[in-house]
């Protein structure tokens, strides 16, 4: 499957990539993506997604961002990763994509936050 028929399938072919819970469940347990948490460090050690990597807003820069598989923002509640969301796009970067629901909305599903 090519990257760009992967974040097409993953955000439901929405022009502002935001993906759906089943979607981007499967995409975690999949590991068919990079899940990038940019809330600041003490709040992603409080409890995060599984295998989240954290990348504070405060900090972010799209450049230092895996490129080998399509990358996922997550934040708390998806303002913080819309606005990494945006600065990444404005880079060019067509394979980031964010779970608007946020750490809060994955944990409120049932997902597992790990310390």
């Amino acid at each position: 499957m090519s990257l760009a028929s992967l974040i097409s399938r993953l955000t439901g072919g929405a022009s502002v990539p935001a993906l759906e819970h089943d979607a981007f469940q499967e995409a975690c347990l999949s590991g068919a993506c990079h899940v990038i948490d940019v809330r600041e460090p003490h709040e992603h050690a409080s409890g995060h997604i599984p295998n989240a990597v954290n990348h504070p807003l405060s900090r972010f820069d799209p450049a230092q961002l895996p490129k080998d598989k399509p990358v996922v923002l997550v934040c708390l509640s998806g303002a913080r990763s819309a606005r990494a969301l945006q600065q990444a796009h404005a880079a060019g970067r067509a394979d980031v994509t964010h779970y608007a629901p946020g750490t809060a909305g994955w944990k409120g599903r049932g997902g597992a936050i790990v310390m």
